[in-house]
């Protein structure tokens, strides 16, 4: 049976935190491309609802000028006849 010197003993620790480190680096680094794609979701999904109520403004304005349009237009092509 060999004894654990202190040289052997540094090995085996140092063995272990590399072990350690070649695990939960590419943990960290996967958690925090996650979180930073999340964001950038949350911040497009943010512009797009408000893009969204934007069309649905412009959408009723233009609504709003076709029917004033049609409105002039019956007026000036149809006028009220008189008797």
């Amino acid at each position: 049976m060999s004894r654990l010197t202190p040289i052997k003993s540094l090995i085996i620790v140092l063995l272990v935190f590399f072990v350690a480190i070649l695990i939960y680096v590419p943990k960290i680094y996967i958690r925090n491309n996650i979180y930073y794609v999340s964001k950038d979701i949350n911040k497009l999904y943010a512009h797009y609802i408000s893009l969204q109520e934007e069309n649905k403004f412009l959408a009723q304005q233009l609504e709003d000028m076709k029917f004033k349009n049609q409105i002039i237009d019956s007026l000036l092509f149809n006028p009220f006849k008189e008797k």
